[in-house]
């Protein structure tokens, strides 16, 4: 249990029946796992007809909105977190419609069923990316900072703004703003560790853009946290450690913390051979801070990137 003082604008329990999305993917899977360790009781949203007693059909594509308003039935929370990853595969035109389209479809859908419920649930933890931000360079921002540009930027301002039928039902509604998450599990630091303790990793371009990285612990405390708030707390949240820093620095820790060389450099152009239009934001600057978590009172434990890296090693 969260430990918060009377007067800040939470509660001291997390929600009975709460409803996910993306339960397949790293954080979606984690954080099931979690609110079940805390007495939550969980229902996995899935694609397919119902496998297990906690499992419940939906339709992303928001065309079956009766399966989609049933899935959510009773449920006090729902936390959507479904989305095509978008470093799976090479940025084709094609593949770039299935990021966007996965994330906007999906929201809109679970935001009607949400908006449809009797009883609406009382908060609404829809994911969203730091790639808002678009590229910071060493400007640090936070929540306040406005939209950036480029295709990611451009897709999250659609994301977040498909969940606007449950904020008009009343409904708390929080832009889980998600920086790099470190994990050996999955995601792209997943793809990392072995390079580098294969002795070939190195910093990415020229190494100066500013990386926000968070523990998937810190990740998955700040989520329970949100869904605990008081509706004071609404809108984008960065998900992101304190103290971003550096793919130099970055560099340096991998090779620190793994007791491996990280001495060789991955060029630009050889980056947009392997992985195209993707580039861009691989090399690209994200200088951003959690303010909205630190001045509710949110501890990490992990604030620094060598500890959320070190962390992912457990």
């Amino acid at each position: 249990m969260i430990d918060m003082a009377a007067d800040t604008p939470y509660t001291t329990e997390l929600p009975h029946r709460v409803a996910v999305t993306g339960t397949s993917g790293l954080l979606g899977g984690a954080l099931v796992a979690s609110l079940r360790s805390a007495g939550c009781e969980v229902v996995r949203l899935v694609r397919h007809p119902p496998r297990a007693a906690d499992e419940a059909r939906w339709d992303p594509t928001g065309q079956d909105r009766a399966a989609n308003v049933t899935a959510l039935a009773g449920c006090d929370a729902v936390v959507h977190l479904a989305g095509a990853g978008v470093s799976d595969r090479r940025w084709t035109a094609r593949y770039k419609r299935l990021v966007r389209d996965s994330r906007v479809l999906g929201t809109t859908a679970v935001a009607e069923a949400i908006a449809a419920q009797t009883t609406p649930p009382r908060v609404f933890l829809c994911g969203s990316a730091i790639g808002y931000y678009g590229d910071t360079g060493d400007r640090p921002v936070d929540e306040d900072a406005a939209a950036g540009q480029g295709f990611l930027a451009d897709v999250c301002q659609d994301w977040e703004g498909a969940a606007e039928a449950a904020r008009r039902a009343g409904v708390r509604t929080v832009h889980l703003r998600t920086g790099l998450v470190a994990s050996r599990k999955g995601g792209a630091w997943a793809r990392l560790f072995p390079i580098f303790r294969a002795g070939v990793g190195g910093r990415l371009g020229n190494g100066r853009q500013y990386w926000s990285v968070i523990s998937i612990a810190d990740h998955l405390a700040a989520m329970r946290f949100l869904l605990q708030a008081g509706n004071e707390l609404s809108g984008p949240v960065n998900l992101t450690g304190p103290t971003p820093v550096t793919n130099r620095e970055v560099t340096r820790i991998m090779g620190r913390v793994l007791h491996r060389p990280a001495v060789l450099p991955v060029p630009k152009f050889a980056l947009r051979i392997v992985v195209g239009q993707f580039t861009e934001d691989i090399v690209g600057s994200q200088r951003v801070l959690p303010a909205r978590l630190t001045t509710a009172g949110f501890t990490f434990q992990h604030p620094t990137a060598e500890a959320a890296i070190r962390a992912a090693l457990d």
